[in-house]
């Protein structure tokens, strides 16, 4: 694999830097995340071990995600419902649940709308006793993992994220496992943007606020005890980049939405999209090997746009990524490589780029000798 540096990159990169001033978060704490690079665009309070009430159930989902990951459960799995997880959990505790019965058995795939969508208390304790025996052995497992994933003030004492004294996150913490959940397990991330579930014949809404009318928002998790004040992790994406906030400690349901949308538009202003390439034009060139001519063009395969910070234009790298030599015959619009957008060692878009040209083997038996010499002495 070939990195080259493309020239006139820099100049491609430094349009419109200016930035608005820092937005200031009506909650007690928060944290406003990059989801691709993890750059930390605010924060406040963001350390503070705090009752994270229902958002901590993103670490009772990561525990459900890895196991399906590795074989070791199945969606249509059936677990079921224990007398503790129906009285302390159902219908009867007077807390978020998704009314499963006494002595059923629910799909696996069931139990995760029910968590993610009803924020479901029953559907947690179920998971917890099925996967670990009890869900204080559940808990413990949970905070084992959180620590491992880099949430070094994560606690759970349960798997509900119901009060306890020393059930404490921060929200750096919920930040970080909600990145997690977004880079590592995009086929069950969808759960988060569902808009209702229905069980046991009772249709319930998601209660995230931002997936009815903010724009691009499709997750994650909303939290509430008296303990706890309102709280919300949310994600979305605008221009190829994704977004994640974390606010705690709110006083009401309405201070919660505001806030919430509050923080991420300023995200979304502190980057600028910048039209780097349009669909053909060249980008580079490759070397051909073996063939009638010596080089082909690469070109854009596509428009080329890419969102930055004014920090990230200004340690931005372009590179031109292909497998070389190319040996002929080389076809016409051939994918061959991609063009790198990085940031501080992490790739930020990678854009195909493609052959602006067909390049015929080489008939000379000669030519061809010479070219493969040079591929056994150097590579390319």
């Amino acid at each position: 694999m070939l990195l080259l540096a493309l020239p006139g990159a820099d100049d491609l990169l430094a349009q419109g830097k200016a930035a608005d001033g820092p937005y200031v978060a009506k909650a007690a704490e928060a944290i406003l995340m990059d989801a691709r690079t993890g750059r930390v665009l605010y924060e406040k309070d963001a350390d503070e071990p705090v009752p994270p009430a229902s958002m901590s159930k993103l670490m009772t989902m990561i525990m459900v995600f890895e196991a399906l990951k590795a074989g070791k459960l199945t969606l249509d799995q059936k677990f079921k419902v224990s007398q503790d997880a129906w009285k302390r959990g159902g219908a009867s505790s007077g807390g978020s649940t998704m009314y499963a019965e006494l002595n059923s058995e629910i799909a696996l795939g069931d139990l995760i709308k029910g968590v993610i969508v009803q924020s479901a208390n029953d559907a947690c304790i179920v998971i917890a006793e099925n996967m670990a025996g009890s869900e204080q052995a559940f808990a413990e497992q949970m905070t084992k993992r959180a620590h491992e994933l880099g949430a070094s003030s994560a606690t759970f004492k349960n798997a509900t994220g119901l009060p306890d004294p020393e059930h404490r996150m921060s929200v750096r913490d919920l930040a970080v496992l909600a990145r997690y959940i977004i880079n590592n397990f995009p086929q069950y991330y969808q759960y988060y943007s569902i808009p209702e579930f229905t069980w046991n014949k009772i249709t319930q809404q998601n209660r995230n606020p931002l997936l009815k009318d903010y724009p691009g928002a499709d997750g994650m998790k909303t939290g509430y005890t008296k303990e706890a004040g309102y709280g919300l992790i949310g994600s979305a994406v605008r221009d190829g980049r994704r977004l994640v906030m974390v606010i705690a400690g709110l006083k009401s349901i309405n201070d919660r939405k505001l806030d919430a949308q509050g923080l991420l538009d300023y995200g979304f202003k502190q980057f600028h999209t910048i039209d780097i390439y349009a669909k053909g034009d060249r980008v580079g060139e490759a070397r051909v090997w073996g063939g009638t001519e010596r080089h082909v063009p690469l070109l854009a395969s596509a428009d080329v746009r890419v969102a930055l910070t004014p920090e990230e234009q200004d340690m931005a790298e372009v590179k031109l990524a292909y497998t070389g030599p190319l040996l002929a015959p080389v076809q016409a619009n051939q994918q061959v490589g991609s063009v790198r957008f990085i940031v501080d060692g992490v790739t930020v878009a990678d854009v195909p780029v493609v052959t602006g040209g067909a390049v015929p083997a080489e008939n000379s038996i000669w030519s061809r000798a010479v070219d493969s010499v040079f591929i056994m002495v150097f590579g390319s």
